[in-house]
């Protein structure tokens, strides 16, 4: 089995409510699998995942206090030409392990969502009814992570996605933590995400860097 990256024990302990001290300092580890890397910010600690130096990165200023969530930091994370995603809030809720509600969607490779997931992640999983789909899937430094998609996110769109991240929490077992990431302007996304048990822990953006 593989090892498994040092920011999914980080990622698992601020689940479990034990985070990296609030000392405005960053910690630098190595790059993801799969040509990804990150910034990730907790109260008043940060954590970059990154193939450069741990002394080039700590030469660019960044800090736990929001200096490496910066627009210009993260664009020297990724070089000049690399990819740069939204920066989400970071969420955790636990399994729930009851009679699945949610059957296995094997039509839906073409949505979007799922082929966002599956740029990104692994192990992609994909659920869900006429309210909506879930995708499941191994996503940053190997944590268990969810999206969903509503079918009809108009009228009534917040109990219907309460009631699918409820219903999602059945497909994984009791207690196992589940990872969401949450653009913060999707307030709508965010207040399901927080009604229906999700917790912040902090935030993130993943880059594809691209340099010389």
């Amino acid at each position: 089995m593989a090892e498994s990256h040092p920011l999914l024990g980080m990622f698992l302990n601020a689940a479990d409510g034990r985070f990296p001290p609030a000392d405005g300092r960053v910690t630098v580890l190595p790059p993801l699998p799969g040509g990804l890397e990150c910034s990730v910010a907790f109260t008043g600690h940060a954590v970059i995942a990154t193939a450069l130096s741990a002394s080039d990165v700590q030469a660019q200023g960044p800090d736990g206090y929001g200096a490496s969530m910066a627009p210009d930091f993260l664009r020297y994370l990724a070089g000049p030409e690399g990819w740069i995603d939204s920066v989400d809030v970071t969420l955790v809720a636990r399994g729930t392990q009851a009679p699945r509600r949610l059957p296995e969607r094997l039509d839906a490779d073409d949505h979007l969502r799922v082929r966002r997931a599956r740029a990104l992640r692994t192990d992609v999983r994909v659920h869900g009814d006429e309210r909506g789909l879930v995708a499941l899937a191994d996503g940053l430094a190997g944590r268990r992570e969810i999206s969903i998609e509503l079918n009809h996110p108009g009228s009534g769109a917040a109990a219907l996605g309460r009631s699918l991240l409820r219903d999602a929490l059945t497909l994984l077992p009791a207690g196992e933590p589940v990872f969401a990431a949450v653009a913060p302007g999707n307030a709508r996304s965010l207040r399901a995400f927080l009604a229906a048990g999700y917790t912040p822990l902090g935030s993130e953006v993943v880059v594809r860097p691209s340099r010389p």
